[in-house]
């Protein structure tokens, strides 16, 4: 019992040494501190951009000034976010924020904080969906997506609760809780303070999670972190974090305009002070100018006074203008053969009154000159005009009947509300019964269509494109596609998609054009049956040839040709010669694929390139049911190329997108497998794997009809953009 106080001393020494040692960071410790933002770091989507130095410091700029921009900037790594299944890990983020407006137009919309199991902007929408979702995923539970937006739009739709607020959303931009913008400064007797959050003032904001809590808090930049919070609410995000996730920003506009900018951030998962490293002072400032100080109040009476005689003159003259207004509309409305302001259709004015006066369209192409003739097709001509201060393209179709009219009337009514980056701009219309016909006016595209970019001939560009150029067009076209099918409120059915009807802009940036055979479709309705087969040849599928019904799954099959075409460098269709798609094909069942290649990508990424081919036969299956949608057509071209999917993918991001992760970046193992039970040349190139499993992996796909190309699997892992 003598050694009893010194094993008790020394018990007491381990138990205190224990004790008081600082708890071990997470094996995946992740510390995200940016004051002020370098491009390597961040992964930027969209027209997120970092801009050049502003005082010494580098911002984020989410959008542009310009309508229907949308941006997401993530976090280049995933990071940690779940112990276990049933353990979300603690984090800390603070940012701080600029949202301001853009003179001349109205703003909006919002800025969102974003969790995502994803990279890249598939699933997103711009405008009220403030780039975080489109009106497929909004809602699904299997998006995995946690957002803290900073909404300056109330939507009724969302259940927003005001036009200037802070929400939480999960899955949905329906958020489970909000509150509007503002701060409550220490003080026990202290009063909310609102703040306006577009008004260009720099704004931090603190988001903390740690025992299933979650707090949203802001302040002004430079104010200290406040105690209450703006949000705090109990969430188990156990079920919707998976064990690493990206994490970033997105914002959008709309026909709402305005700039949203992030200033620096930080993140951790185990450092909850890493926050008090962040600048708050001598940031840019992108507050508008205010104004200046009160006037002499003799000067003010004299200013209001003056004020009520101009404006009794400027009513009169305004009564004089709005009279000979009248009068000169209602001459050009006879002139064009209409009857006045009754010659407007009642779809025109309920959807879309959009009509442009027959004299300023032939004033924009000093009419009609053959000198502005850019386009002549079998249903019109396409001239380039300048019209209202803007470059605009002018097809005049070349049929007038009435019966041609109520379809144009009907597709216009609908399709001219759509809105999106990678859709040609229909910016207005015109009939004019006296020998003119329909006319429609686009945005002009300066670079003319895709056709004459790829394909050899007369009008053909000088300089090849690109691999990296083609990948980003063939992109974008899909953006576009995926959007008629799932971002609206009815499926719209373009039924033409090809080469010649792509637009590429100035920054060769791709919009899907030219929507004369294009039909709305009620969601989950069976095919669209015609009385006749429309289309271009060697662009329709196989099942509207024989029955007249176009699908979604047409629109995909077209979406192969183009795909074809582009790697190829071939038209689908060229005399003398097979057509495209059964040519390719036919390389593809005789392990020759890589053969069908255009010329002028050689020394491009050969894996690559073979694999946005295969992407393209699985889109020209012969069997509509094998073909993927244009949300995995998205996902796959969105890449990593061939990289690797976690076996738990399916829980991550649902059931179909499940099917993309093991197939379209094959483009899906079981498409394959139906795809090519069709093709009996490729099934016997096969038949030693098929003993093995039932579908082909890509790797094995891979071996089978490429051949000439001996890959490992670590070759064909390739990062997307």
């Amino acid at each position: 019992m003598a050694g009893g106080p010194l094993h008790l001393s020394l018990f007491l020494f381990l138990f205190l040494f224990v004790v008081s040692s600082p708890t071990p960071p997470p094996a995946a410790a992740a510390d995200i501190l940016l004051n002020g933002f370098d491009p390597s770091v961040l992964a930027l989507y969209g027209d997120a951009t970092v801009g050049a130095a502003v005082e010494g410091h580098r911002s984020l700029s989410l959008t542009n000034a310009s309508s229907f921009s949308i941006g997401r900037a993530l976090y280049r790594s995933k990071v940690a976010l779940r112990r276990s299944a049933n353990s979300s890990m603690a984090f800390q983020s603070s940012f701080i924020f600029s949202m301001a407006r853009v003179p001349g137009s109205e703003p909006g919309h919002g800025i969102a904080f974003l969790f995502s199991p994803l990279p890249g902007l598939q699933d997103a929408i711009p405008a009220q969906h403030m780039g975080l979702f489109s009106r497929y995923s909004n809602g699904n539970r299997t998006n995995r997506v946690l957002a803290i937006e900073f909404d300056v739009f109330r939507n009724e739709e969302f259940s927003d609760i005001d036009d200037n607020h802070v929400g939480v959303d999960l899955f949905s931009l329906t958020s489970v809780v909000s509150r509007s913008a503002g701060y409550w400064p220490d003080g026990p007797s202290s009063s909310f303070v609102k703040l306006k959050l577009n008004d260009g003032s720099n704004y931090q904001a603190w988001v903390d999670y740690e025992d299933g809590r979650l707090n949203v808090t802001m302040a002004p930049a430079g104010k200290r972190k406040p105690l209450r919070p703006l949000i705090w609410t109990d969430l188990d995000l156990s079920e919707v974090f998976l064990d690493d996730m990206y994490v970033g920003f997105c914002a959008a506009t709309g026909v709402l305009v305005e700039h949203h900018r992030i200033l620096s951030w930080s993140f951790s998962n185990h450092n909850s002070s890493l926050s008090e490293a962040l600048v708050t002072s001598n940031l840019p400032s992108f507050r508008p100018p205010t104004e200046g100080g009160g006037l002499p109040k003799g000067v003010v009476a004299g200013i209001s006074a003056a004020g009520v005689v101009v404006f009794l003159l400027g009513s009169a003259c305004l009564l004089l203008v709005w009279r000979r207004r009248r009068n000169q509309k209602k001459m050009e409305a006879a002139e064009s053969g209409g009857g006045g302001e009754e010659a407007a259709e009642e779809w025109e004015m309920e959807y879309w009154p959009h009509r442009i006066p027959y004299r300023e369209i032939s004033t924009a192409t000093d009419a009609f000159s053959e000198l502005k003739l850019i386009g002549c097709g079998g249903n019109g001509k396409v001239y380039r005009g300048d019209l209202r201060g803007a470059q605009v393209a002018v097809k005049v179709f070349a049929r007038n009947s009435e019966e041609d009219f109520r379809q144009f009337a009907a597709e216009v009514s609908s399709l001219g509300r759509l809105k999106h980056r990678n859709l040609v701009g229909l910016r207005g219309w015109c009939r004019r019964k006296e020998g003119g016909g329909l006319i429609l006016v686009y945005d002009y595209m300066e670079n003319g269509s895709l056709e004459r970019w790829i394909f050899p001939g007369e009008g053909a560009a000088k300089k090849p494109l690109d691999w990296q150029t083609k990948m980003k067009i063939l992109k974008d076209v899909a953006a576009g596609v995926l959007y008629l099918h799932e971002g609206w409120e009815v499926r719209v059915l373009h039924r033409d998609i090809k080469a010649s009807n792509v637009m590429l802009d100035g920054a060769m940036n791709a919009r899907l054009g030219d929507f004369g055979l294009a039909r709305t479709h009620p969601r989950g309705g069976g095919g669209l049956g015609t009385s006749r087969v429309v289309g271009s040849v060697g662009y329709m599928a196989p099942e509207v040839m024989h029955s007249g019904k176009a699908s979604a799954a047409t629109d995909v099959y077209g979406f192969g040709v183009l795909v074809l075409e582009v790697v190829c460098g071939r038209r689908a269709v060229e005399e003398g010669r097979a057509p495209l798609v059964d040519w390719v094909w036919g390389l593809a069942e005789k392990g020759k694929m890589l053969e069908a290649v255009d010329t002028s990508l050689l020394g491009a990424a050969e894996h690559e390139v073979g694999w946005v081919l295969q992407l393209g036969l699985s889109c020209t299956s012969v069997d509509q049911t094998s073909r993927p949608s244009m949300l995995q057509v998205v996902r796959a071209l969105e890449g990593p190329y061939g990289a690797p999917w976690e076996k738990e993918t399916e829980e991550k991001v649902g059931a179909e997108a499940a099917l993309l992760a093991r197939g379209a970046v094959a483009p899906t193992t079981r498409a394959w497998g139906r795809s090519m039970s069709s093709r009996p040349g490729l099934m016997t190139a096969v038949k030693q794997q098929q003993k093995v499993q039932q579908h082909l992996t890509f790797e094995e796909l891979w071996q089978s009809v490429s051949c000439s190309t001996s890959l490992s699997s670590s070759d064909v892992i390739v990062e997307g953009r």
